[in-house]
């Protein structure tokens, strides 16, 4: 997903261009043809035009390396550990919104202001209709000798899961968040590999019984690919919960970026992503979660069941994302 040659000529233009207010210029982590439906919207509802950088990685080192001539408006994120990287890098500046503050939920922004939350997603279960009878399922348990040889998981230091994990460790300390690694990495069925999608694929082929992966994958299998319609077929989704809590979520978020030259549109883009419109096309086009209360679920998503999200606010797991990837190499967790 690296669209940066074909997208950087826009917002590479004279200065005097790029500073007029009639444009935005984004640079995110989602694929550009995912959240082109929002930005066409935006132009259509305020006329300000968006011009797109796109990449799976890099886009914080980059607007670190472009200073303060960096043509970054806003940056667009698919996960928590995006967020955390992007404020580590120094390129963004608070967002003083009371849009923002009033719609999206205190446990979905930065204390600091510094990124707020969007959209969500939960890190579930993908279990064999066949195989798995139950229909409820703990996070703790995965770590349950019954399940031994029969998890399937990517790796434990994608982003992804580095997200849950870290939320394990805020929730119970280091220890007990090591005991419960080394409970799960005894159950697998083989070593973490591949995607969220492959997860359902190994469970539909009966490497393994329950596979982890994120809300929005299923759908997108049952929905958008009929060649791998199947391995959702062969499944069905389980919203994990803590024990007495909720089940993990994680964001796509987004950050004003520290230079912006158009600030002002920038402003008017991250609260125009949290409106009605910009939440249901989050729902219907990208499986996600709206952050905005009273916006509809999309039906697959909805048909998983109610999602009783985790009250632990995000920043939170995310202090404790180092030692999470710590942990992981402690217990040997990809081997």
């Amino acid at each position: 997903m690296l669209c940066l040659a074909a997208s950087s000529a826009a917002l590479l233009a004279p200065t005097s261009a790029s500073a007029q207010s009639g444009e935005v210029n984004v640079y995110t982590y989602r694929e550009t043809k995912l959240v082109q439906p929002l930005f066409d919207a935006f132009t259509k509802d305020t006329g300000i035009k968006v011009n797109v950088v796109s990449s799976s990685s890099g886009l914080e080192q980059r607007m670190k390396a472009e200073g303060a001539n960096s043509p970054a408006d806003v940056l667009l994120t698919v996960d928590l550990g995006r967020l955390d990287d992007a404020v580590k890098a120094g390129v963004t500046q608070p967002i003083k919104s009371v849009a923002i503050d009033e719609i999206v939920p205190p446990q979905y922004r930065d204390p600091d202001g510094q990124w707020a939350g969007i959209s969500m997603r939960a890190r579930v279960v993908y279990a064999s209709k066949d195989r798995v009878k139950q229909d409820k399922i703990t996070y703790e348990e995965l770590a349950d000798p019954k399940w031994k040889g029969k998890i399937c998981i990517r790796s434990g230091q994608h982003i992804y899961n580095n997200g849950l994990f870290a939320a394990y460790v805020a929730k119970y300390g280091e220890a007990k968040a090591e005991d419960w690694l080394k409970g799960v990495k005894a159950n697998l069925a083989q070593k973490p590999s591949g995607g969220d999608r492959e997860a359902a694929r190994d469970v539909a082929a009966g490497k393994c019984d329950i596979g982890i992966g994120n809300t929005y994958y299923w759908a997108l299998l049952m929905n958008n690919d009929p060649e791998k319609k199947p391995w959702a077929e062969a499944t069905k989704v389980i919203l994990p919960t803590f024990e007495g809590g909720g089940t993990h979520v994680n964001l796509s978020g987004v950050l004003l970026a520290k230079h912006a030259p158009n600030k002002a549109s920038g402003m008017k883009l991250i609260e125009w992503l949290v409106g009605d419109k910009a939440q249901k096309i989050y729902a219907d086009a990208n499986y996600e979660y709206p952050i905005r209360a009273g916006v509809p679920v999309n039906p697959t998503i909805a048909g998983y069941g109610k999602l009783v999200a985790d009250p632990m606010p995000i920043a939170k797991i995310i202090a404790s994302r180092k030692a999470a990837a710590t942990l992981v190499d402690k217990v040997g967790f990809d081997n």
